[in-house]
């Protein structure tokens, strides 16, 4: 592991990460496409990283300002409510105007639709409904860079569990609200995984693009926000990607490289899954993950995180890109994930 800047505050950590490669488990260098697996996040005894997983739990739980937001007293929204037995007909867009409007007036910030693609599922999983709606809540970024991390000082990640909290509140919200319409419909929180990967989907829902810290870019909070999303069968209309110039960024900037603790933001895209992307080795990552109680280290420091900055950001990316189309050398168009 690369030498910290940061103070670790369980220097044994490391006595808990399995014989396994997390880097193998995410399909580093894989060139055939295939569905994510199982990983952390997900249930203890679905992944060999699960005693690790525990031990990061337990660890936040020794701070009562964390647990006061992460445990099973806090607040996260209303359970489930019975399908109603009538089923109220709209067009698409109607239903999707009013699907936004609603998350947007019970805690959501960031709200678009995605089709259901068999890869936003983990192997092991199955889910019929073909929509998505992903929601994403932003954070306070000045809670966010009281750092480093420690069991003295928990801001960071407790303005984490805060805002996980809030979006569990708006998707159980939401889904309520399609159920009570008479569709079929589930919610998914964070951040335990289970079923959905909620990334990609979020990706092609036009919430934001894929940073080089491994994290989600938006035109309007950069990486300081939060997912949740809602499956449905309610019939609802996509959205797009958007470019930001975010993926234009990325390849220059080494913010996040440098500010890493462990060294785990790979400089250079990877080979994933019969992708190339952008990633995060996590076999360095996690274990510091779990030393600082929850880090975001990389999201704090991105560039398109300081407050207001983003909108600018995407301003000056795009002018830069047209100039260099006018001038004849745009060269290959980018991925936008």
């Amino acid at each position: 592991m690369a030498s910290n800047k940061y103070p670790l505050v369980y220097d044994d950590f490391l006595t808990f990460f399995p014989e396994a490669s997390g880097n193998d488990v995410n399909g580093l260098g894989e060139k055939d496409i295939r569905r994510p697996s199982p990983f952390f996040w997900h249930p203890a005894d679905q992944h060999a990283f699960g005693e690790l997983q525990r031990e990061v739990i337990g660890i936040q739980r020794r701070s009562p300002a964390i647990t006061e937001h992460y445990s099973h007293h806090a607040p996260r929204g209303p359970a489930p409510v019975e399908k109603s037995g009538t089923r109220i007909e709209k067009s698409p867009q109607e239903w999707t105007a009013d699907v936004k409007a609603f998350a947007l007036t019970h805690e959501g910030d960031l709200v678009g639709v995605a089709p259901m693609d068999p890869l936003y599922i983990y192997e092991g999983y199955e889910l019929t409904h073909p929509w998505v709606v992903v929601i994403g809540v932003s954070m306070e970024h000045g809670e966010l860079d009281h750092l480093p991390p420690s069991l003295e000082n928990t801001s960071n990640p407790v303005e984490v569990a805060r805002q996980y909290n809030r979006a569990a509140r708006a998707c159980r919200e939401l889904n309520n609200f399609i159920l009570s319409q008479g569709y079929e419909a589930k919610a998914w929180q964070g951040p335990f995984a289970s079923a959905l990967n909620m990334m990609p989907a979020a990706i092609q829902a036009g919430l934001g693009t894929l940073g080089k810290h491994g994290s989600l870019i938006n035109e309007e909070f950069g990486s300081s926000f939060r997912l949740s999303a809602v499956t449905t069968e309610m019939p609802l209309v996509a959205d797009t990607p958007k470019d930001i110039g975010a993926e234009d960024f990325c390849a220059n900037c080494q913010v996040c490289v440098k500010a890493c603790p462990p060294g785990a933001i790979f400089p250079e895209k990877q080979m994933v899954r019969g992708a190339e992307k952008w990633f995060v080795d996590f076999d360095k990552c996690i274990p510091y993950f779990g030393e600082a109680l929850g880090c975001a280290i990389c999201i704090t420091k991105c560039p398109w995180s300081a407050p207001g900055r983003a909108p600018r950001l995407m301003q000056k990316m795009l002018r830069r890109r047209e100039k260099v189309k006018s001038q004849g050398d745009a060269g290959p168009p980018r991925s936008v994930v």
